[in-house]
Protein backbone atom coordinates (compact mmCIF):
# COMPACT_ATOMS: atom_id res chain seq x y z
CA UNK A 1 0.00 0.00 0.00
CA UNK A 2 1.06 3.17 -0.74
CA UNK A 3 1.69 5.62 1.74
CA UNK A 4 1.97 9.69 2.39
CA UNK A 5 5.37 10.54 2.23
CA UNK A 6 7.49 11.56 5.36
CA UNK A 7 8.13 15.03 5.75
CA UNK A 8 11.73 15.55 6.65
CA UNK A 9 12.48 19.80 7.80
CA UNK A 10 13.69 20.48 3.94
CA UNK A 11 10.60 19.33 2.84
CA UNK A 12 8.44 20.90 5.09
CA UNK A 13 10.28 23.91 4.51
CA UNK A 14 9.87 23.82 0.91
CA UNK A 15 5.95 22.81 1.33
CA UNK A 16 5.58 26.23 3.14
CA UNK A 17 7.91 28.41 0.64
CA UNK A 18 5.36 26.74 -2.26
CA UNK A 19 2.42 26.82 -0.31
CA UNK A 20 2.14 30.35 1.38
CA UNK A 21 1.31 33.48 0.25
CA UNK A 22 0.39 35.27 4.18
CA UNK A 23 -0.30 39.02 4.18
CA UNK A 24 1.76 40.76 7.10
CA UNK A 25 -0.91 40.52 9.13
CA UNK A 26 -1.00 36.76 9.37
CA UNK A 27 2.63 36.52 9.78
CA UNK A 28 2.86 38.75 12.23
CA UNK A 29 0.03 36.83 13.86
CA UNK A 30 0.87 33.92 13.77
CA UNK A 31 4.60 34.61 14.84
CA UNK A 32 3.10 36.37 18.08
CA UNK A 33 1.04 33.35 18.84
CA UNK A 34 3.82 31.50 18.61
CA UNK A 35 5.36 32.87 21.69
CA UNK A 36 2.38 32.49 23.78
CA UNK A 37 2.21 29.32 26.33
CA UNK A 38 -1.09 28.09 24.26
CA UNK A 39 0.45 27.75 21.31
CA UNK A 40 -0.40 24.57 20.49
CA UNK A 41 -3.68 25.46 19.38
CA UNK A 42 -2.92 27.44 16.69
CA UNK A 43 -3.52 25.87 13.56
CA UNK A 44 -0.47 25.73 11.16
CA UNK A 45 0.29 28.17 8.45
CA UNK A 46 -0.44 25.55 5.71
CA UNK A 47 -3.89 24.79 7.06
CA UNK A 48 -4.84 28.73 7.14
CA UNK A 49 -4.29 28.34 3.29
CA UNK A 50 -5.81 24.86 2.59
CA UNK A 51 -9.13 26.87 4.24
CA UNK A 52 -9.16 29.50 1.47
CA UNK A 53 -8.57 27.38 -0.63
CA UNK A 54 -11.48 25.54 0.11
CA UNK A 55 -13.59 28.80 1.15
CA UNK A 56 -12.43 30.09 -2.30
CA UNK A 57 -13.21 26.62 -4.43
CA UNK A 58 -16.94 26.28 -2.82
CA UNK A 59 -17.73 29.96 -3.19
CA UNK A 60 -18.62 30.63 0.29
CA UNK A 61 -19.90 33.42 1.40
CA UNK A 62 -21.45 32.68 5.28
CA UNK A 63 -19.06 30.51 7.36
CA UNK A 64 -18.60 29.07 11.09
CA UNK A 65 -15.92 29.41 13.07
CA UNK A 66 -16.11 27.11 16.74
CA UNK A 67 -13.27 28.00 18.53
CA UNK A 68 -11.19 31.04 17.69
CA UNK A 69 -7.97 31.59 20.25
CA UNK A 70 -6.34 34.44 18.62
CA UNK A 71 -7.58 34.75 15.29
CA UNK A 72 -5.24 33.29 12.91
CA UNK A 73 -8.00 30.69 11.21
CA UNK A 74 -11.14 33.87 11.58
CA UNK A 75 -8.09 35.88 9.25
CA UNK A 76 -7.30 33.88 6.70
CA UNK A 77 -11.26 33.00 6.10
CA UNK A 78 -11.85 36.52 6.26
CA UNK A 79 -9.65 37.57 3.43
CA UNK A 80 -10.59 34.68 1.50
CA UNK A 81 -14.48 35.67 1.24
CA UNK A 82 -16.02 38.02 -1.36
CA UNK A 83 -16.64 41.31 -0.34
CA UNK A 84 -20.38 41.19 2.13
CA UNK A 85 -18.80 37.65 3.37
CA UNK A 86 -19.03 36.59 7.14
CA UNK A 87 -18.16 34.43 9.98
CA UNK A 88 -19.94 33.96 13.15
CA UNK A 89 -17.12 32.71 14.97
CA UNK A 90 -17.49 31.28 18.45
CA UNK A 91 -15.16 31.31 22.07
CA UNK A 92 -15.51 31.63 25.58
CA UNK A 93 -12.16 33.55 25.45
CA UNK A 94 -12.01 37.21 26.48
CA UNK A 95 -8.62 36.90 26.73
CA UNK A 96 -7.16 35.08 23.42
CA UNK A 97 -10.11 37.00 21.16
CA UNK A 98 -8.63 40.31 21.99
CA UNK A 99 -5.47 39.41 21.02
CA UNK A 100 -7.21 38.88 17.54
CA UNK A 101 -9.21 42.32 17.09
CA UNK A 102 -6.42 44.27 16.25
CA UNK A 103 -5.01 42.36 13.46
CA UNK A 104 -8.54 42.13 12.08
CA UNK A 105 -8.89 45.93 12.32
CA UNK A 106 -5.24 46.03 10.11
CA UNK A 107 -6.44 43.39 8.07
CA UNK A 108 -9.77 45.42 7.05
CA UNK A 109 -12.10 42.52 7.96
CA UNK A 110 -12.98 43.17 11.31
CA UNK A 111 -16.79 44.03 10.53
CA UNK A 112 -16.79 40.63 8.98
CA UNK A 113 -16.02 38.81 11.71
CA UNK A 114 -18.78 38.44 14.00
CA UNK A 115 -17.43 37.57 17.52
CA UNK A 116 -19.63 35.92 19.86
CA UNK A 117 -18.26 35.47 23.24
CA UNK A 118 -20.69 32.24 25.07
CA UNK A 119 -20.50 28.59 24.99
CA UNK A 120 -20.17 27.43 21.28
CA UNK A 121 -23.14 25.25 21.54
CA UNK A 122 -25.46 28.00 23.07
CA UNK A 123 -24.76 29.88 19.53
CA UNK A 124 -25.26 27.13 17.39
CA UNK A 125 -28.59 26.62 19.13
CA UNK A 126 -29.52 30.19 18.88
CA UNK A 127 -28.98 30.15 15.06
CA UNK A 128 -30.91 26.69 14.51
CA UNK A 129 -33.36 28.37 16.28
CA UNK A 130 -33.60 31.31 14.11
CA UNK A 131 -34.20 29.59 11.00
CA UNK A 132 -30.38 29.65 10.07
CA UNK A 133 -30.54 25.93 8.68
CA UNK A 134 -29.02 25.32 5.52
CA UNK A 135 -27.78 29.12 5.10
CA UNK A 136 -23.97 28.85 5.77
CA UNK A 137 -21.20 27.47 3.30
CA UNK A 138 -18.46 26.15 5.48
CA UNK A 139 -17.64 25.52 8.74
CA UNK A 140 -14.39 25.03 11.13
CA UNK A 141 -14.61 23.21 14.35
CA UNK A 142 -11.21 23.55 16.66
CA UNK A 143 -12.85 23.80 19.89
CA UNK A 144 -12.84 21.41 22.99
CA UNK A 145 -12.90 18.33 22.11
CA UNK A 146 -15.58 16.53 24.80
CA UNK A 147 -17.77 18.53 22.52
CA UNK A 148 -17.05 17.72 19.06
CA UNK A 149 -20.03 15.21 18.00
CA UNK A 150 -22.56 17.85 19.40
CA UNK A 151 -20.96 20.51 17.42
CA UNK A 152 -20.33 18.42 13.90
CA UNK A 153 -23.98 17.86 14.37
CA UNK A 154 -25.25 21.21 15.08
CA UNK A 155 -22.97 22.40 12.17
CA UNK A 156 -24.28 19.49 9.73
CA UNK A 157 -28.07 21.13 10.44
CA UNK A 158 -26.65 24.85 9.42
CA UNK A 159 -24.44 23.93 6.79
CA UNK A 160 -26.10 23.91 3.00
CA UNK A 161 -26.28 20.86 0.42
CA UNK A 162 -22.14 20.92 -0.58
CA UNK A 163 -21.04 23.00 2.53
CA UNK A 164 -17.70 21.72 3.82
CA UNK A 165 -17.45 21.08 7.24
CA UNK A 166 -14.10 21.22 9.07
CA UNK A 167 -12.40 19.97 11.69
CA UNK A 168 -8.94 19.97 13.70
CA UNK A 169 -6.63 17.86 15.29
CA UNK A 170 -8.52 14.40 14.12
CA UNK A 171 -5.16 12.61 14.00
CA UNK A 172 -4.33 14.02 17.95
CA UNK A 173 -0.49 14.06 17.43
CA UNK A 174 -1.11 10.30 16.83
CA UNK A 175 -3.22 9.35 19.51
CA UNK A 176 -5.80 8.45 18.14
CA UNK A 177 -3.91 4.62 17.58
CA UNK A 178 -3.19 4.77 21.18
CA UNK A 179 -5.17 2.20 22.77
CA UNK A 180 -3.76 3.24 26.04
CA UNK A 181 -5.45 6.87 25.36
CA UNK A 182 -8.91 6.53 27.05
CA UNK A 183 -8.96 9.91 28.39
CA UNK A 184 -12.27 12.25 27.28
CA UNK A 185 -10.36 13.95 24.58
CA UNK A 186 -9.03 10.97 22.95
CA UNK A 187 -12.38 8.87 22.99
CA UNK A 188 -13.90 12.04 21.27
CA UNK A 189 -12.15 12.49 18.51
CA UNK A 190 -12.11 8.84 18.03
CA UNK A 191 -15.73 8.71 17.97
CA UNK A 192 -16.30 11.86 16.06
CA UNK A 193 -14.46 10.17 13.22
CA UNK A 194 -15.72 6.95 13.06
CA UNK A 195 -19.20 8.58 13.43
CA UNK A 196 -18.53 10.81 10.24
CA UNK A 197 -16.56 7.97 8.56
CA UNK A 198 -19.66 5.92 8.50
CA UNK A 199 -22.41 9.02 7.85
CA UNK A 200 -24.43 9.03 4.82
CA UNK A 201 -25.55 11.86 5.16
CA UNK A 202 -22.11 13.41 3.44
CA UNK A 203 -19.28 12.38 1.71
CA UNK A 204 -15.71 12.06 3.85
CA UNK A 205 -12.20 12.44 3.89
CA UNK A 206 -9.81 12.49 6.60
CA UNK A 207 -6.52 13.65 5.55
CA UNK A 208 -2.95 14.46 6.80
CA UNK A 209 -2.75 18.01 7.02
CA UNK A 210 -1.36 19.79 10.28
CA UNK A 211 -2.48 17.58 13.11
CA UNK A 212 -5.17 15.73 10.71
CA UNK A 213 -8.16 17.28 9.30
CA UNK A 214 -11.82 15.78 8.55
CA UNK A 215 -13.47 16.94 6.02
CA UNK A 216 -17.67 16.15 5.23
CA UNK A 217 -19.46 17.58 2.77
CA UNK A 218 -22.96 17.97 3.17
CA UNK A 219 -25.17 15.78 0.37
Amino acid sequence: MNKTIQFTEELYTYLLDHNLNETSEQKELRELTATMPEAEMQISAEQGTFMQFLVTVIGANRTLEIGVFTGYSSLAVALALPRGGSIVACDVSEEFTNVARPFWDRAGVANMIDLRIAPALETLDSLVAAGEENSFDFAFIDADKANYVLYYERCLELIRPGGIIAVDNTLWAGEVTNREKTDEDTVAIRTLNRLVHQDKRVVSTLINVGDGVLLATKK
